[in-house]
C-alpha cells in the first residue's frame, strides 16, 4: 500500500475516494515545523542555519503519519503545487527522516492542479523528486521574514511604544496606505467650471456638446477657473449660432480580460461581491478541495494560488465548446485566445484559476453550496468562459460642433458610443475600482455644416478631488503593479495591517490609523531603504530567481543581512528624543495642523509658552506641552473631527459636555476610560455610568443617544404569565431582553429601545425551547469523518460546531475568517479533552510527570550539500 500525504483533510477525503485501497491518505493539516519566536532560529553566523520546531498541535498527526509510513511500500507527497506546498512535502519528509520511519523506502512528490480523478490519477502516474530550488526560495522568504521581524519589532517597541511590530512586506503596503493619505490631506481643492449646449438637429433630435475650444484654443478642464469666465463664455454661448463643423465614427473592438489569478480574482472578488482578500481565498479554497455533487466529492476549481493566465488544452476545448453551442457561432472567435503571464517567476505561473469542469454551469451546483462558494464559483466561471468569447465590436462617433458669437468663435464637442455586437458582454463585464468617465449613447444622425437650434446651455461648477483611499482590491492592484508581495501573500497581509491597528476599513476603503502613520514615519525616517517600492521590489526578484535555480538562497541573504545589521546597530544608539523630533518633523502637518488664526500650531493653547511635542506613552503616542509638568496639556494624536461632540473640546478627566438631562437637569457627560469611551449622568461618588456598545463611534454621540442609553435598563412589560416585569438591556454579550433571571438575545443595540412585549415574550419562550441559544455564522463544510461544520454565535461567543462538540474560537479571532482545517484542529483539540465538556484535572503521578519537551531540529542550509536540505536530485516541473 501506498501513502500520500496532502496538507488538508478535505483533500484527503476526495483523493481517497479517487485512489481507492491501494493508497492511504492522511493529512498533515498545513506546515508542521516553523521557526520558534525566540533568538537563534535563524543563524546569520552560521551561514544562516535555521532551527525548526514541531507545533504541538502536529506532534501526533506526524507519529500517525510515521507510524503509517513504517508499513507503506512507497511514500507520496501531494501537497498544494507551489512554494509553500512544496515546503511542507520537504518539512513533511525531514521530520521523517528524524524519525527513521523511511529507510530505504521510495519518496515521491506528485502535483495536480486539480482535485479530479484524471487529474490525481495522472500526478500519481508521474511522480518527481522534491524541487531543491522551490524549497530554498522558501527557506530564503522564511529567513527574510524572521530576520526583519525579529529583528525590528524589538526596536519599534523600545523606540515607538504602542507599535506592535514590521515586517518585509507588511511595512511597505502599510507605506503605500499612508503615503496615499498624505496625499489627501496635502491636496487642496481646485475650483473649475464646465459648460455644455443643448442642441437640436433638423430633425429635431436632441443632443448635448460641451465647450471645448475657445478662438481656437483649446480649453482643458481647469481652464474655466471661475464664476466670472464661466458666465463670460455662457453669454457668448447662449447669443451663439450653431453648426455641424464636423462627425466622425470609428470602429472600435473591447477585448475581454485574462482568466482569473490569485491577485485579479481577490479584486474583482471584492467589486463585486464584497469579499476581503481573506474571505476570498478561505471560499475559493473549499471548492478547490471539493464539495458533495451526487454523492461524490469533486473539486470544482483549479489550484487557486497562482499568477499564470493560461488554460489547459482540454479545458480550452471544453469551453470553447460550451461557447459554441450555448451563445452560437458569432461568439467564438476562430482562434483561440492565448494569455500570457506579466510575472516574472514562471515557478509559479500555474494555469489560471478556471472551473475544473466548464459544463458544471452556476445553476447546477449551486444547490450544493453555500451562498458564498456559489457567488464565487459563479465569477470564476463566467471570467472563464468570457475570456475565450468574441470581442464586443463598438462603434465611437464624435460630433464637433461650432458656435459663433459676434467675433468669438466657440468649439463643442458631442461623443456617443454604441455597441454594434455585444460579444463577451453578454456574460460577463469587468468591476471598477472608480467610475470611468462616461460617454454618451447613440448621438443622432447628422453631417457636416447642418445647422442646429440652441435650446438650453448650462454652467456647472465643480472642484477637483483628492486621489481616492485604496480598497484592498486596488491595494493589492498596486502592490502587484509594483512587484511587492506574491499572490500567496497578499490576503495575509491584508489581514497584520488590520490585526495590528495600523489600519481601518471605512467604506471599503482602508484607512491608516495613527498607530500606523507613526509606524511608517520611523520606518522611512530610520530604515528609508526597506520600505523603498523598488529595493522590495528588487527583493522579491531575486527571490524569485532562487526559486528559478539561478541564485544562491544564502548569497541573497548575506548581502541582506550585511546593510541591514549595520543599519540596525546605529538605531540602537539614537535617543527616544531623537526619534521624537524627526517624527515630529515628517508628521508635522498631520499632527500639528495649522490653525485658523495663523499663530504657530506647535505652541501649546494651554500655558501659551510651551513647545507641543509627540510624547511617547506606555499605550503609545500621544501630544504633549513641553513644560510639563507645570503644563498638564495633553491630546490625541489626530485632532477629533471639529462637527463631532468630541471634536467641540479636548477630552479632559470631566469630559465632553452633552447636555442637560432634562429631568434630574444633571450633567451628561461623554468620557473616556481604561474600557474605552462611555457616558455619565452627573458627578459624585457613584454617577450612573454606561460603555458604548460596539458599533457606536464617539464622534457620533450626542445628548439624546446619551439619554437613551443611560435609560437603560428598559422595562418593556408585565409578563402575561407572570405578572413580573419583562426588561432590555445591553449586557456583556450584547443586547438581550430578560424574566426573572431568563435571557434571550436581540438581534442588534438598537432593538433594545423598540423592541415590544410580543416579541420579547416569545423570544424568552423560544430560548426557553432552545432554539435560539445560537445562531450560524457560516458553514465550513463536511468533517472528513461526516457530519458539518458550523461556526456558530452562542451567548458567551462564537464557536465550532460538530454533532455532539463545541470548540470555543479563540480570542480575537474572526469567525468569518476561520478556515476548515482550523476548525478541524480545534474540534480535534476539545474531542481530546472529552468532547463538551473539559476532562477534569487529575493528580496521580503519570499525569504530574510531564514529558521533556523535544529539542528544535537545526537546519544548516537546504543546499545540496546540507544534511538537512532537500533531496539532492530533482526534475523540474513546469509548475
Amino acid at each position: 500500500m501506498d501513502l500520500v500525504i496532502v496538507e488538508s483533510p478535505a483533500k484527503a477525503k476526495t483523493i481517497n475516494k479517487y485512489l481507492g485501497s491501494d493508497y492511504q491518505v492522511l493529512a498533515s493539516y498545513g506546515h508542521v515545523r516553523d521557526l520558534p519566536s525566540k533568538d537563534g532560529s535563524v543563524r546569520p553566523d552560521e551561514d544562516f542555519a535555521m532551527s525548526w520546531e514541531v507545533a504541538d498541535k502536529a506532534k501526533k498527526r506526524l507519529a500517525d503519519i510515521a507510524e503509517a509510513a513504517k508499513s507503506a511500500d512507497r511514500i507520496l507527497l501531494a501537497t498544494d503545487p507551489d512554494r509553500e506546498g512544496e515546503a511542507i512535502s520537504w518539512h513533511v519528509l525531514e521530520v521523517l527522516r528524524s524519525k527513521k520511519g523511511l529507510k530505504d523506502k521510495p519518496v515521491a512528490r506528485v502535483v495536480f492542479n486539480a482535485i479530479t480523478k484524471s487529474a490525481v490519477q495522472e500526478a500519481m502516474a508521474n511522480p518527481r523528486l522534491i524541487d531543491e530550488a522551490l524549497v530554498e526560495a522558501y527557506l530564503a522568504r522564511r529567513a527574510l521574514d524572521y530576520l526583519v521581524g525579529f529583528s525590528l519589532s524589538p526596536v519599534l517597541w523600545r523606540k515607538l511604544p504602542g507599535a506592535r511590530s514590521a515586517g518585509r512586506v507588511q511595512s511597505v503596503a502599510l507605506r503605500l496606505v499612508c503615503d496615499r493619505e498624505g496625499e489627501i490631506e496635502r491636496f487642496r481643492a481646485q475650483e473649475y467650471w464646465s459648460l455644455a449646449a443643448e442642441l437640436a438637429t433638423p430633425s429635431h433630435d436632441t443632443f448635448t456638446a460641451r465647450l471645448v475650444a475657445e478662438d481656437g484654443k483649446k480649453l482643458t478642464k481647469l481652464s474655466i477657473g471661475d464664476e466670472a469666465d464661466a458666465n463670460r463664455l455662457k453669454t457668448l454661448l447662449d447669443g451663439a449660432s450653431y453648426s455641424v463643423a464636423n462627425v466622425e465614427s470609428k470602429p472600435h473592438s473591447r477585448n475581454p480580460q485574462p482568466p482569473f489569478t490569485t491577485s485579479t480574482l481577490q479584486q474583482e472578488a471584492q467589486r463585486k461581491l464584497g469579499f476581503d482578500a481573506s474571505r476570498t481565498m478561505q471560499v475559493a479554497q473549499r471548492l478547490y478541495e471539493g464539495v458533495d455533487i451526487g454523492g461524490e466529492t469533486i473539486g470544482l476549481i483549479t489550484y487557486m494560488r497562482t499568477d499564470g493566465v493560461d488554460i489547459a488544452p482540454e479545458a480550452l476545448a471544453a469551453v470553447r465548446g460550451l461557447i459554441q453551442s450555448d451563445f452560437g457561432a458569432p461568439y467564438l472567435p476562430e482562434q483561440a485566445r492565448r494569455y500570457f503571464a506579466k510575472a516574472k517567476n514562471a515557478q509559479e505561473a500555474h494555469e489560471a484559476i478556471r472551473p475544473t469542469d466548464p459544463a458544471r454551469l452556476p445553476a447546477d451546483v449551486e444547490r450544493r453550496l453555500d451562498r458564498d462558494q456559489a457567488r464565487l464559483y459563479e465569477l470564476i466561471w463566467k471570467r472563464t468562459m468570457a475570456s475565450q468569447m468574441a470581442s464586443a465590436e463598438m462603434e465611437r462617433t464624435t460630433i464637433e460642433v461650432e458656435a459663433r458669437s459676434g467675433a468669438a468663435t466657440l468649439g463643442l464637442r458631442a461623443t456617443g458610443s454604441v455597441v454594434r455586437f455585444d460579444g463577451f458582454l453578454a456574460l460577463y463585464q469587468e468591476g471598477r475600482d472608480e467610475p470611468e468617465d462616461e460617454e454618451g449613447g447613440r448621438l443622432p444622425p447628422v453631417k457636416a455644416r447642418d445647422a442646429l437650434d440652441k435650446k438650453a446651455v448650462s454652467a456647472s461648477q465643480h472642484f477637483t478631488e483628492p486621489p481616492p483611499r485604496y480598497t484592498e482590491a486596488s491595494l493589492i492592484k498596486k502592490m502587484e503593479e509594483l512587484g511587492i508581495g506574491r499572490p500567496s501573500t497578499y490576503a495575509q497581509t491584508m489581514t497584520v495591517l488590520r490585526d495590528r491597528g495600523y489600519v481601518r476599513l471605512d467604506k471599503r476603503r482602508l484607512m491608516p490609523e495613527d498607530k500606523g502613520r507613526l509606524v511608517t514615519a520611523f520606518l522611512e525616517s530610520f530604515f528609508r531603504r526597506y520600505v523603498e517600492y523598488d529595493f522590495t521590489a528588487d527583493l522579491e526578484e531575486k527571490l524569485d530567481m532562487i526559486s528559478a535555480g539561478e541564485l544562491s538562497w544564502q548569497a541573497v541573504l548575506r548581502d541582506f543581512w550585511r546593510d541591514f545589521q549595520a543599519n540596525l546597530d546605529d538605531i540602537k544608539e539614537l535617543r527616544v528624543s531623537e526619534v521624537l523630533e524627526a517624527l515630529n518633523e515628517i508628521l508635522g502637518d498631520f499632527v500639528f495642523p495649522s490653525r485658523e488664526d495663523g499663530s504657530d500650531p506647535r505652541i501649546c493653547p494651554s500655558c501659551g509658552d510651551g513647545k507641543l511635542s509627540l510624547k511617547l506613552g506606555r499605550y503609545g503616542a500621544f501630544i504633549g506641552c513641553s513644560n510639563y509638568p507645570e503644563c498638564r496639556y495633553t491630546r490625541q494624536v489626530t485632532e477629533p473631527d471639529p462637527e463631532s461632540a468630541l471634536g467641540q473640546q479636548a477630552m479632559t478627566a470631566e469630559g465632553v459636555m452633552l447636555g442637560d438631562d432634562p429631568t434630574t437637569g444633571e450633567p451628561v457627560t461623554l468620557r473616556s476610560g481604561r474600557f474605552g469611551p462611555y457616558v455619565q449622568l452627573g458627578s459624585g461618588d457613584k454617577p450612573k455610568r454606561t460603555s458604548l456598545p460596539r458599533g457606536w463611534e464617539p464622534e457620533a454621540m450626542d445628548l439624546d443617544k446619551a439619554l437613551q442609553l443611560l435609560s437603560l435598563p428598559r422595562e418593556i412589560a408585565p409578563h402575561p404569565e407572570t405578572g413580573k416585569p419583562i426588561t432590555a438591556g445591553i449586557g456583556r454579550y450584547g443586547p438581550f431582553v430578560s424574566h426573572e433571571g431568563k435571557y434571550a438575545n436581540l438581534d442588534n443595540v438598537e432593538e433594545v429601545f423598540t423592541v415590544g412585549a410580543n416579541r420579547a415574550v416569545s423570544l424568552l419562550a423560544e430560548k426557553k425551547k432552545g432554539r435560539t441559544g445560537a445562531k450560524e455564522i457560516k458553514g465550513l463544510g463536511e468533517h472528513p469523518d461526516g457530519g458539518a461544520i458550523q461556526v456558530m454565535e452562542g451567548r458567551y461567543g462564537p464557536y465550532v460546531h460538530h454533532g455532539k462538540i463545541n470548540a470555543t474560537l479563540p480570542k480575537g479571532k474572526d469567525p468569518q475568517n476561520l478556515t476548515l482545517e482550523e476548525a478541524l484542529e480545534l474540534i480535534e483539540a476539545k474531542a481530546a479533552k472529552g468532547g463538551k465538556t473539559p476532562a477534569k484535572k487529575t493528580t496521580t503521578k503519570k499525569a504530574a510527570t510531564a514529558k521533556k519537551p523535544t529539542k528544535a531540529k537545526s537546519t544548516k542550509s537546504a543546499s545540496t550539500k546540507a544534511k538537512s536540505g532537500p533531496a539532492k536530485s530533482r526534475t523540474k516541473s513546469e509548475g
